[in-house]
C-alpha cells in the first residue's frame, strides 16, 4: 500500500512538472522585430487592447528599441509566483469595500457555505429519515423532490433577491437549496436500505422507535448519509462562487469578478487555485469522516 501511494505521489509530481513546463513554454514570447512607427491609436483602440490583456504603451515602446521582449497578456510562472507571495504576505487586510485580502474574502464564503449547509442538514437528514422509514411519506413527497431537484440553484437567486432583499442571506439560501437534495435523497436511500434482520431483532427486543433510529438505523445508514453530505458540500462550494459573482459585495467569488474587472489576470488565476485547494480540503475532510463510519461486513 505504501509503495502504491509513493508511486501515485511521484506520478502526481511529474504531471505537475509537465503542466508547469507547458505553462512556461506557452508564455514565452519571442523578441520583437524592429517595426516602423504606425499611426497613433485612438482612445477606443487603447481601451479595447487593454481589455484583451495587451499593453499598447509597451508595444509602442518596442518600435524604437528593436530588442525588447513583447509583454504577454497571460501571466508567466514568475509573475504568478510574485502574485502568490504578495497575496499570502497579508491575506486578511481590509482597505475598504473593494479592497480586501483573499483570506478575508475566503472567510466570508466559508461562513455562508457553513450556515447554508448546516441549515440544509438540519432539514434534509430528519426528513430523509421520515421518507426512508415511511413508504407513504416517500410516495407523497417524491413528486415534489423530482420537480425541485433538477432546478439550477442559481435560478433561485432572482427570486431570493426579490423576496429576501439581502444579497448575503440570498447567497445562504442558494447554498441551502442546492445542498438539501443530495443529503435528503441519500439519507432516505440509506435508511430504506437498512437490513430487515436488524430491524426485526430490534422489534423482538422491544426497542423503542427513537432508540432504534439512533442505535440501529443511523449507524447502518451513516456511510450513505455522509456520501450525500459529501456531494452536497462539493455542490455548495461550487455554487457559492457563482452566486457571489452575481450578488457582489464580499466572498471569493466576488474577489474573482472584481480582479477580472481590474484586468488583473494573475490575481484571478490565484483565486481559482485557492478555490480548488479549499474544495479539495473540504472533500478530503468528508472522505475521512465517511471512511471512519464505514465498516466491512
Amino acid at each position: 500500500m505504501k509503495q502504491v501511494r509513493f508511486k501515485a505521489a511521484l506520478l502526481s509530481l511529474l504531471l505537475l512538472a509537465l503542466l508547469l513546463g507547458v505553462w512556461h513554454l506557452a508564455t514565452l514570447q519571442p523578441a520583437a522585430l524592429p517595426k516602423a512607427p504606425g499611426p497613433a491609436l485612438t482612445a477606443e483602440q487603447i481601451e479595447y487592447a487593454k481589455l484583451m490583456g495587451k499593453d499598447p504603451a509597451a508595444g509602442a515602446g518596442d518600435s524604437g528599441t528593436g530588442g525588447e521582449v513583447k509583454k504577454s497578456g497571460f501571466p508567466t510562472l514568475g509573475q504568478m509566483a510574485a502574485t502568490v507571495a504578495r497575496q499570502l504576505a497579508d491575506p486578511f487586510f481590509d482597505n475598504g469595500p473593494n479592497d480586501k485580502g483573499v483570506g478575508l474574502q475566503l472567510a466570508y464564503s466559508l461562513g455562508r457555505v457553513a450556515l447554508g449547509y448546516l441549515i440544509a442538514a438540519a432539514v434534509a437528514i430528519p426528513l430523509g429519515f421520515v421518507i426512508g422509514m415511511s413508504p407513504l411519506a416517500y410516495r407523497a413527497l417524491d413528486p415534489f423532490i423530482q420537480v425541485l431537484k433538477p432546478i439550477s440553484p442559481l435560478a433561485w437567486m432572482p427570486l431570493a433577491l426579490y423576496t429576501i432583499k439581502d444579497s448575503s442571506i440570498s447567497g445562504i439560501f442558494v447554498i441551502f437549496i442546492c445542498s438539501v437534495w443530495p443529503m435528503l435523497i441519500n439519507t432516505a436511500f440509506g435508511v430504506a436500505g437498512v437490513r430487515r434482520e436488524w430491524l426485526n431483532v430490534a422489534r423482538t427486543l422491544e426497542v423503542k422507535p427513537l432508540r432504534r433510529a439512533f442505535e440501529v438505523i443511523l449507524p447502518a445508514a451513516a456511510p450513505t448519509i455522509l456520501t450525500g453530505m459529501r456531494i452536497s458540500m462539493g455542490i455548495a462550494w461550487l455554487v457559492i462562487v457563482a452566486a457571489e459573482m452575481l450578488v457582489g459585495g464580499t466572498g471569493i467569488g466576488y474577489f474573482v469578478w472584481n480582479e477580472w474587472n481590474n484586468l488583473s489576470l494573475p490575481n484571478v488565476i490565484f483565486a481559482i487555485l485557492v478555490i480548488g485547494i479549499v474544495g479539495m480540503l473540504l472533500d478530503a475532510m468528508f472522505a475521512r469522516l465517511q471512511k471512519a463510519v464505514t465498516y466491512a461486513d
